[in-house]
């Protein structure tokens, strides 16, 4: 069981990196210089480097490889030991890194940097390959969300929006064989989703036409795109755009990058949750060659 929980946890792990890493290319641009070149897919010729996400992803799955469950004080040593600042952190995990660095414990901190928890999209950016990785087990996995989560994101709006990311990439899985429409995605979804503004706004997005039918800055102006890098506005889009485009990984890429707003998260996020349904083979081969390889103090035990 261990043997196979990893190797979907490896495979959402490549899925984020690939969203991350490319998203990260577009937030270089203005967004209305960015349209363009989204609508022309038009790839870096560069080499794509990861950013925070991927590399907090990285904690998470190596925390999965070592002790087949969140270990809290492993995993936040994990966040310190391996938080690069050039990988575009944002405010609250750079102060928690520098708390931490000087002697503070984790669980002392997590509601102090911002008043009650922070609910930011960090704790659901990361957490697709935990979703993978419990694929078969959804109490189990909403327990492991919710550990994972609180070391940064205490707050609930924060630890839901991790929730409705894993149970996504959990539901994928396990439908693999059979896409679900986005609104029987997101109804299998919403059950496990603690009520508040998260599950309120994924409700929303399960309501909304179909991208064929709806322009993507209507969509932006009905559940957000992550601009404000809180779950509240990040998560109902990516469970939009990943129950749109469920079995074609570049096209969930390329919609959700449409969005503009935070896309290197919210392309993460999406691209974590597709691969479960698309598989190795689904992954663009040339993507990965051009992405940043992953590192292997995560991969390699």
């Amino acid at each position: 069981m261990t043997e196979h929980a990893l190797a979907r946890a490896r495979l959402s792990l490549e899925g984020l990196s690939l969203g991350d890493a490319l998203g990260a290319f577009f937030e270089l641009y203005h967004p209305i210089e960015m349209i363009p070149i989204v609508r022309a897919k038009e790839l870096p010729t560069s080499e794509w480097i990861f950013t925070d996400d991927t590399n907090m992803a990285l904690s998470i799955y190596e925390n999965l490889r070592r002790y087949m469950e969140i270990n809290q004080d492993e995993l936040s040593k994990s966040f310190v030991d391996h938080f690069d600042y050039y990988r575009g952190y944002a405010f609250g995990m750079l102060k928690f890194a520098e708390l931490v660095q000087n002697g503070s414990y984790w669980r002392d901190i997590n509601t102090r940097i911002f008043q009650g928890g922070s609910f930011g999209n960090g704790g659901a950016m990361r957490i697709a390959p935990l979703g993978a990785y419990f694929a078969d087990d959804i109490p189990k996995l909403i327990i492991e969300t919710t550990k994972a989560t609180e070391i940064t994101h205490a707050h609930p709006e924060g630890i839901a929006g991790a929730i409705a990311v894993s149970v996504a990439t959990a539901i994928a899985w396990q439908n693999r064989d059979k896409p679900l429409s986005r609104g029987d995605f997101i109804e299998q979804i919403l059950p496990h989703i603690p009520k508040g503004d998260v599950r309120l706004n994924c409700l929303l997005a399960q309501k909304l036409p179909s991208s064929e039918h709806i322009a993507i800055h209507e969509i932006v102006a009905r559940i957000g795109n992550g601009s404000q890098v809180t779950a509240q506005d990040s998560v109902p889009l990516v469970l939009y755009c990943a129950g749109e485009k469920p079995n074609h990984f570049e096209d969930a890429f390329w919609l959700t990058a449409s969005a503009a707003g935070d896309v290197d998260t919210t392309c993460a996020m999406v691209c974590g949750i597709v691969a479960m349904a698309v598989g190795v083979e689904g992954l663009p081969a040339e993507w990965i060659k051009r992405r940043e390889p992953l590192p292997d103090w995560a991969l390699v035990g």
